[in-house]
């Protein structure tokens, strides 16, 4: 009996400590619930979102082919000559902590893992799914981009380098990555809650904020042309427009997340059902 005392004592803590993480995913998948908009303002607010996307795929295809053509464009030389002739400390420590996290896949992979495991534990499956799916997508699809298009990097005796990448230029990496990770998340904040917490705006300031400035991040350290920029935009946006797409599909499916019928409810996961034996 006295063996046991100590044991018992060890797991008081243990267990008060899972008591306490279990309210705080409790509190936050009420939170979400609670947040959720009903689903005939999800889907159309979707399907708005997924025309604008997929109406990029014709402009990135008539970029990319004329950059395959003509690798040096003069305009390009002249953008990133206006965004380098501004060159203050700040800016400069601005430009490159914008950049930092496709620069840094130690911290960025993740991130994008710990996103997703949140979105799992406030019953947000599906969704949590689309976020890593996206993102490893984009990252092959940029690959083999980059490989036809083959269009070489800026170089130093065109424009200042910052940051010297190596591979390929066209579309950027960091743009698409951004626009399918961040872009992801400001999608589903717009389409899938209401705007009556502190927390929804994060959702779509943050990820808004890191689509928006890492083009010119991009442009200004050197890594990469204008039109690569706007490349990446595209195509990250028509891999977007596909991603919500097959999301609402899969929603009005009921897969992971059962749809609910009435317009007034939400789409929330049932709690489930216990049955004594």
């Amino acid at each position: 009996m006295k063996q046991q005392e100590p044991i018992k004592k060890m797991e008081e803590p243990v267990k008060k400590v899972e008591a306490n993480v279990q309210n705080v995913v409790e509190q936050a998948q009420q939170e979400v619930v609670q947040s959720r908009e009903p689903w005939y303002r999800v889907s159309r607010r979707g399907r708005i979102l997924s025309i604008v996307y997929l109406v990029e795929f014709v402009l990135f295809t008539l970029l990319a082919v004329f950059v395959r053509i003509h690798p040096i464009i003069p305009v390009d030389i002249l953008i990133t000559q206006e965004f380098q002739e501004s060159q203050m400390p700040w800016l400069h420590t601005f430009m490159v902590w914008v950049s930092y996290l496709g620069n840094a896949i130690y911290v960025y992979v993740p991130l994008i893992l710990l996103t997703a495991l949140v979105f799992w534990f406030v019953r947000l499956r599906l969704e949590a799914l689309f976020i890593v799916g996206l993102s490893i997508i984009s990252s092959l699809l940029n690959g083999l981009l980059k490989l036809i298009v083959n269009r070489p990097r800026p170089t130093a005796n065109l424009v200042e380098i910052f940051q010297h990448a190596t591979g390929q230029s066209f579309p950027s990496g960091h743009v698409m990555s951004y626009v399918s990770f961040f872009g992801l998340l400001f999608s589903f904040g717009l389409i899938l809650f209401r705007r009556n917490r502190w927390w929804h705006y994060a959702l779509l300031v943050i990820p808004a904020l890191f689509v928006v400035l890492v083009g010119p991040s991009r442009i200004y350290l050197g890594d990469h042309w204008a039109s690569d920029v706007i490349g990446g935009y595209l195509f990250g946006g028509l891999l977007l427009g596909l991603a919500l797409w097959l999301y609402l599909l899969l929603k009005e499916r009921g897969i992971l997340t059962p749809r609910i019928q009435k317009p007034g409810e939400h789409l929330v996961e049932p709690h489930p059902v216990h049955t004594t034996h």
